[in-house]
This record gives structure tokens, sequence and C-alpha cells, in this order.
């Protein structure tokens, strides 16, 4: 069980209500997108991520980046 925190644009993350993924299949950004809501994904562009799982903080990542427990994730749209 893995908990993924949002963070919205030019604000704090939100710690009191992670996102819960299950990690045995190695959680991307594409199941965080589709956890949240089904056509998020449609718009998606890029996702800023804060955390273990990237190398620099923050990285930006593509729907295939693997998530881990307690990252930080902003998800931004296409225009």
């Amino acid at each position: 069980m893995l908990r993924i925190y949002t963070k919205p644009k030019g604000q704090m993350p939100d710690y009191d209500e992670p996102v819960i993924l299950h990690s045995e299949r190695n959680p991307t950004i594409e199941e965080f997108c589709n956890r949240l809501h089904r056509s998020i994904i449609d718009d998606f562009a890029y996702a800023l991520v804060w955390g273990k799982s990237a190398k620099h903080q923050p990285q930006r990542c593509g729907k295939d980046h693997v998530l881990m427990d307690e990252d930080i994730v902003q998800i931004c749209k296409k225009v």
C-alpha cells in the first residue's frame, strides 16, 4: 500500500488525505490519475514528482513513471 500526496499548483501538498495505491503492481502516474478521475489522463501533459522515486526535486515525469511511498504529485494538463 502506497500513500501518494497531491499538490495543487502554487500551494502546499495536502498531507491530510493521501491517495492510496496498491504496491503489488508498481503503480504509475497513469494509475494515480485514473484513481482521481478517469478523464484526467485524457488531458494529461506531464506530472511534477517530489519524493523517493524522483531523481531530482521536482522531476518532470510522464504517465509511465513508477511511484513510491509518500511521493508528492502535481498533475499538469494540456492547454
